[in-house]
């Protein structure tokens, strides 16, 4: 890395975590074939605009079935790989898959924060410029528990009581999907 990208890289203090299955792509449950990778509809238009927003991107995927043997870690990182491709590869300053079943805090497993605070640490971010998004409310809560702003875009799952109080408070910001929340960044609705 030359000078000018290392002192561009120091100076963003801002970054977006995002979940990937539910999040950029559909999720059809144990995704683990990249040939079943479809990006949602504006995940695309969402990213770029993250990106020319001076934003440094995190993919942050909880990835169980690794550990249940239900499918491999390469299979993931194929899967991964077709995301980014489908996206017009834009650049994620690190991924991490979280391969535990249990959310033990000494795991990377959402809502644990322990991924985000990690990077916070060790790309100097701002808490305040950085959002974790998803469309499970463990990943808003794993937000919440870093610190940061937590989003959940609109899905089927269910969200608990504690869930709906965040809502209510606005701690939890929800929006109907990606490129809706991106839009929300540059003060488009």
């Amino acid at each position: 890395m030359d000078d000018l990208s290392q002192n561009f890289q120091k100076s963003i203090k801002k970054a977006i975590f995002l979940d990937r299955d539910g999040t950029l792509n559909v999720d059809y449950n144990y995704v683990s074939d990249p040939d079943k990778i479809h990006p949602i509809t504006g995940t695309r238009e969402a990213v770029e605009i993250f990106i020319r927003r001076g934003f440094l991107l995190f993919l942050l995927t909880n990835q169980p079935g690794i550990e249940q043997k239900i499918y491999t870690r390469e299979a993931v990182e194929a899967c991964n790989r077709r995301i980014i491709e489908q996206l017009g590869q834009p650049h994620f300053t690190e991924i991490c898959i979280a391969s535990e079943t249990t959310c033990a805090p000494e795991h990377y497993r959402k809502p644990s924060p322990r991924f985000i605070d990690e990077m916070v640490e060790k790309y100097r971010l701002e808490r305040r410029e950085c959002y974790m998004v998803g469309d499970k409310e463990t990943d808003a809560l794993a937000g919440i528990n870093a610190h940061i702003h937590g989003i959940l875009l609109d899905s089927e799952y269910p969200r608990s009581p504690q869930c709906l109080t965040l809502i209510r408070r606005g701690e939890i910001q929800v929006f109907k999907d990606l490129l809706a929340f991106a839009r929300s960044l540059q003060g488009e609705f």
